[in-house]
């Protein structure tokens, strides 16, 4: 197979911590999942509404359990490539949340690194950034501070503030340089790649059409969860060798009941191992 980044792509991301943009899919084909997105979120968030205390609906986490338009997103062939050539040809799903921002809405992402609530060792978890719709500087994109992952590990606080779309409200401890930013703008079916250490956020968006993407939390199968709750993620390329987690089934249909049940099963597990891992002594 050949290469999708070239070496210059793969040292940026390696420096600065990201690397965009790429084309995963045509616009049409982003605005088709889009389209069964809003469809199928819409009719899980009725069957099961969200749980007391949780920010979001739980059909905004693994949604690729659940639907087919998700199943499909994760084993996208142009991620997938691009993900191969940073962190090898075993590789698994740990995780994904869909990020959808209404049209003029007050919700942001404050500053944090992905890593600090995964507990997974070692650190080469690859975040992919899957924009459904425009994802721009006025709608509130993802902004990344470069080169903030060889800091390592930074302690992070818990924030109540409801207009965080982190499920803990988690923001990074220090006090960070904003205008630094660097703004990564994607058009719908275009994708971005992010180190897990690497501290970013966004801001609100104010356009006038939501903000939705997809972020899809991948890791080599060499990668471990850290904590004592065995948890499961999806094989997409190449082999398990190493059994760290258990393997998720393929969706077959939208919701049915075994996807609902492996999604709950699955969920159920993260939600207990974030408050397990060693990694949340950094936190407070």
């Amino acid at each position: 197979m050949g290469r999708f980044l070239d070496d210059a792509q793969v040292a940026a991301y390696r420096h600065d911590g990201y690397a965009s943009p790429f084309r995963a899919v045509p616009a049409v084909q982003a605005e088709h999942w889009r389209r069964e997105l809003e469809r199928t979120t819409g009719a899980f968030d009725a069957a099961f509404p969200k749980q007391p205390g949780r920010r979001y609906a739980s059909s905004r986490m693994k949604p690729y359990l659940l639907f087919r338009w998700a199943a499909e997103m994760v084993r996208n062939p142009a991620v997938l490539d691009a993900v191969e050539d940073l962190v090898g040809p075993d590789i698994l799903v740990y995780h994904t949340t869909l990020w959808w921002k209404p049209a003029g809405s007050e919700a942001f992402v404050p500053w944090h690194q992905d890593g600090t609530y995964f507990g997974l060792a070692p650190h080469e978890h690859v975040t992919a950034w899957v924009a459904l719709t425009p994802s721009t500087p006025e709608s509130g994109c993802v902004t990344i501070l470069p080169g903030t992952q060889r800091q390592g590990q930074l302690p992070h606080v818990d924030k109540p503030d409801p207009a965080i779309m982190l499920s803990r409200g988690q923001t990074v401890a220090a006090e960070v340089d904003a205008a630094a930013g660097v703004p990564i703008p994607l058009q719908p079916g275009e994708f971005s790649l992010h180190d897990t250490l690497v501290l970013h956020g966004s801001a609100p968006n104010r356009s006038a059409h939501d903000r939705i993407g997809l972020g899809i939390s991948y890791i080599p199968a060499r990668c471990y969860h850290t904590g004592p709750t065995r948890l499961s993620a999806t094989l997409v390329r190449g082999e398990n060798r190493y059994d760290h987690f258990d393997l998720e089934p393929e969706p077959q249909a939208d919701m049915d009941a075994a996807a609902v049940a492996a999604h709950l099963d699955s969920i159920g597990r993260f939600w207990r191992a974030s408050e397990l891992m060693p990694e949340m002594s950094l936190v407070h």
